[in-house]
């Protein structure tokens, strides 16, 4: 299960990976937003975040303008690892190295097809473990100090 968010700014990509996801029966939850009409991103990045966090759904696509603020919010909650993806190659080593489970992107930058291929290679790469598993430990620990 994949839960997806939007704020206004990223509510027709949004809609286009939801045909995408459709197309590959893959299942969602959308937590909004469901029009372009101005709402407050950080309430949707909170609910994306919130399902991927507590394991109700496995990963999370956020969409607005440019990613960044979807992204900030996202990576507030512990255990989250949003990455801002702009092309295949960062949607490969967001999950390749750092093992991202919330993918962010910003519809102002990309264009559908471009989203369409980082989501893409963004499913079809898996965390490589090693060294990087190392790391991500390293990121639960500032976490722990820092995220009370």
């Amino acid at each position: 299960m994949i839960a997806i968010g939007c704020d206004h700014g990223g509510y027709r990509l949004k809609k286009e990976v939801e045909k995408y996801l459709e197309e590959k029966n893959i299942e969602y939850k959308d937590f909004g937003c469901e029009s372009e009409e101005s709402v407050d991103y950080p309430d949707i990045a909170s609910g994306v975040s919130k399902a991927v966090q507590s394991k109700e759904c496995e990963q999370g696509i956020l969409i607005c303008r440019s990613g960044i603020g979807m992204s900030i919010v996202a990576n507030k909650f512990k255990e989250i690892r949003c990455a801002i993806c702009h092309n295949e190659y960062t949607a490969k080593y967001a999950r390749l190295h750092n093992d991202s489970n919330i993918l962010a992107m910003g519809a102002d930058d990309i264009t559908v097809n471009e989203a369409i291929c980082i989501l893409r290679m963004w499913f079809a790469t898996s965390f490589e473990g090693g060294r990087h598993e190392e790391r991500l430990k390293l990121i639960e620990q500032i976490e722990n100090r820092n995220m009370k």
